[in-house]
Order: structure tokens, then sequence, then C-alpha cells
């Protein structure tokens, strides 16, 4: 038996499931077993106490930083939500939402096993009965929050779900959707290779920024952005608004971070930059882990960590003394780094002490370093870049809007919940346009 692929062996009584690594799962035939039933009573109980429909909405929050997950991890998730059409791949998204909430309620219970049951022709003795849990609890929740349109009986009604086998790559039905990664999810989480708790809320944040009521919200600002552009803001217009929204949204400091990210986007576009800007760090990355600088680099190479530009955001501080010391760190592993600093969303502390030791750490890394008041600083970029300032106005508000309405995922690729930040915007914007009638 080559140890290199899977194989799931039959019995009359049990399968025995091998992977890839030739470590073997035995799953046994026949009426639940007393833990599997106290596993069911703790699964029912946590639902019926509202398990689900709390961690929707936590995972609706626009602070809610989702740490611990790789970014394969990350990005096999948003394919498999990705995968949803009008036609195929709600059933196997809503299973992935079920097994998912039994795995992080009851991290013993295998969600390989779909049935079980002391009445049935066919149970796992280890398994637990997923159509019935789905049914009552999971695409109810799901209907109700507008995350995945299913039918009201259910997604494990779909027979392609309900073959009795154990749920792994070797699973012969034909399901239509992402099975790949759905597979993968699986396998992650009962090798113990991915939080359940965690994949979970990632996966809700993703649905959420997907679904119909986030859509509408994004038609209602697109079409706010359209008529406040039809106004011809100045810059200082654009800059007021934008400042206001950062101040006024739930999480001010990420909001910033994706601001001045947004209008580097704009100087990327109008080919201003030498090198490449880098897609905005997700929340669950620590910079110094990832050999980064700052929330905004530009590097030499595509995909690359040769640094040659990079700010940093500060909201809420103004005094950068040990943000000077950390940066000093980093900058000893980025020598080829020539522009860096901060910005912070008021007037920054520059007493001597901070003064005397940016001049004294550009020197020694032979780099320009500052500490820039927000508004300050994006009129000195426009003006570097020799840019019409209300032109780029308007763009930067553009590249905002669109960022946070998941338009620009491929630079910014904003993994934590942004209806929110949405209905912001566009209500922002609809009260600037109002204002000028």
């Amino acid at each position: 038996m080559a140890k290199n692929k899977p194989v799931l062996k039959i019995f009359e009584d049990r399968s025995v499931l091998y992977d890839s690594k030739g470590n073997s799962s035995e799953f046994i035939e026949g009426k639940l077993s007393d833990e599997a039933k106290e596993r069911l009573k703790l699964v029912r109980k946590k639902l019926e106490s509202g398990f689900l429909e709390d961690a929707i909405k936590e995972a609706k929050k626009p602070d809610a930083i989702i740490d611990g997950l790789s970014d394969k991890h990350v990005q096999t998730i948003e394919k498999l939500v990705v995968s949803v059409t009008s036609e195929v791949g709600r059933a196997v998204v809503g299973l992935a939402v079920l097994q998912l909430t039994i795995k992080a309620i009851s991290p013993a219970q295998s969600i390989r096993l779909h049935k079980g049951s002391n009445a049935a022709k066919f149970s796992w003795v280890e398994g637990i009965p997923m159509r019935v849990l789905d049914k009552n609890f999971i695409t109810p929740v799901l209907r109700k929050h507008k995350l995945l349109r299913l039918n009201a009986d259910g997604f494990m009604m779909t027979r392609s779900l309900a073959e009795n086998y154990p749920y792994s790559q070797l699973y012969k039905a034909a399901i239509r959707g992402a099975k790949e990664e759905w597979i993968k999810i699986v396998d992650w989480v009962e090798n113990k290779e991915m939080d359940a708790k965690k994949a979970l809320l990632q996966l809700l944040a993703f649905l959420n920024n997907r679904s119909e009521g986030f859509l509408k919200n994004v038609e209602e600002a697109t079409k706010s952005l359209n008529s406040f552009l039809e106004l011809n803001p100045s810059l200082e217009e654009v800059l007021g608004l934008i400042e206001e929204f950062v101040d006024e949204s739930a999480y001010s400091a990420r909001i910033f971070e994706i601001s001045i990210h947004a209008l580097f986007q704009i100087f990327e576009d109008a080919k201003c930059l030498e090198g490449y800007l880098k897609p905005i760090s997700q929340m669950r990355s620590a910079n110094k882990k990832h050999g980064n600088i700052g929330d905004i680099e530009i590097t030499a190479s595509k995909d690359g960590l040769d640094i040659l530009e990079a700010w940093d955001a500060k909201y809420g501080k103004t005094y950068l003394r040990d943000e000077l010391e950390e940066i000093n760190e980093k900058l000893i592993h980025h020598p080829q780094c020539r522009v860096a600093g901060f910005i912070t969303d008021s007037h920054p502390n520059l007493k001597r002490e901070i003064t005397d030791r940016m001049e004294e750490l550009g020197i020694i890394h032979e780099i320009t370093l500052g500490i820039f008041k927000f508004s300050d600083w994006v009129k000195e970029q426009i003006a570097r870049f020799e840019l019409d300032y209300d032109e780029a106005g308007k763009n930067w508000i553009t590249a905002l809007t669109e960022s946070i309405c998941q338009q620009r995922r491929e630079r910014c690729p904003i993994d934590e919940p942004t209806g929110e930040w949405v209905k912001s915007i566009a209500a922002k914007l609809s009260g600037k346009r109002n204002t000028e009638r």
C-alpha cells in the first residue's frame, strides 16, 4: 500500500481510513455509544443556547481579529465561500459551517461521521446526526442572517452528502462545489492542524462579506460615491470626509491603515511608484513575524521582502519613542530601505529627544525617516508624486470605498467583516452630498 495515497477499507461492520502518512482511523458501525450520546447532548445544549448566533455576531464585528490561522487556511476557507453560485456550492459550505460548529463545541466528536442513531438502519457508533442538527439549528440561523440561501429543510437533504461513508478525500459522492477545499478543512481540523472555532469565525466573516445584505449595502455605497464625485469635491473636502470616517468608524485604527493604503493605490495606478505596492497585511499577521517594516510597503520586486519604502499607521498615539527603537531593529534587516516613517491621526509629539533620535537613525541607516500628522502627510505625498490635488482626492475616496466594499481584494484583501464600514462610508458620502445641495 503506497503511503502517499489515502486508502479507505470497507468491512462488514466498520471502515478504516489510512491517510497519506499511513495513519489509520477506524469507524465502527452500530448504535450510538454512551460517549457519543453525551457529545450529542452537549452540542444540542450549546446550539439551543445560541452558540452559532453568538459566533455570527462575533464574526460580524469590524474589530474581530481572527488570529491563529495560516495564510493557507484562510485562502482555502475563502475559496470555499467564493465557490458558491446561484446553482452550486451552497450545501457544502453549509456543511462546513455545521462541522466546524460541532468541532468547536465538542473537539472529541469526529466530523467525518454524519450519521448517529439508535433507531435508524445505518449509524456510526461514534457518529452524530448531522441532518437533524442542520434542520433544527444550522440552516434556520444561516437563513435568518441571510448568510447563505438554503432550502428550509436544510442542506443535509442533499443525497450526495448522505452516503454511508466517512467524509474524507475518498468520499465518492458527486458533490457540487468546492469539494477539494471542504475536505482539506475537514482533514486539517480532524488532524488538529487548524482550530475549529477560529476557522468557523473566518468562514462566517467571509459569508458575511458576500451576503445579500452586504451586497445591497455595497450597491448603496457605490451610488453615494458616484453622487459625491459628481459634486467635484476638492482634496480638502475628501480629506475631511475621510478623517471623520476614520474617527467615527468602529475599529478606527484598522480603517486608518486601509485609508493610507488606498492613497498609495492611486499612486500605483498613476505609475508613480518605483517598486510594487504590497497588498495590505491581515490583522492576524504580526509585522515583525512576517519581516515587515510597516503597514504600507513598496518593494523592489513583486511579492518580495526587499522593502524600499515603508509607512506605519499609528492611530491614537502621538509619542513614538518606542516605535523608533522598533523600526531601528527592523531596518537592520532591510538595508535597502530608503524611506520610512510613521503617520499619526493628530499632531505627533516631536520633542527634542524624538527629533534627535530620528536624525541619528537616519544617519545610521542612510534613510529618510519621518513622523507626520495624517493630513500633512497626505498633501506631501501627493505633491511628491506631482499629482493634481483635487483629482487625487477623488481617486483616493474611490479607492477607499472600493477597498472596504471588497472590490479590490488583489491589493486590499480585508478578511475581517466590513459590512459596518460599508454602511458608514455610504452614510458619510450621502451626508456630504446632501449638505452640498
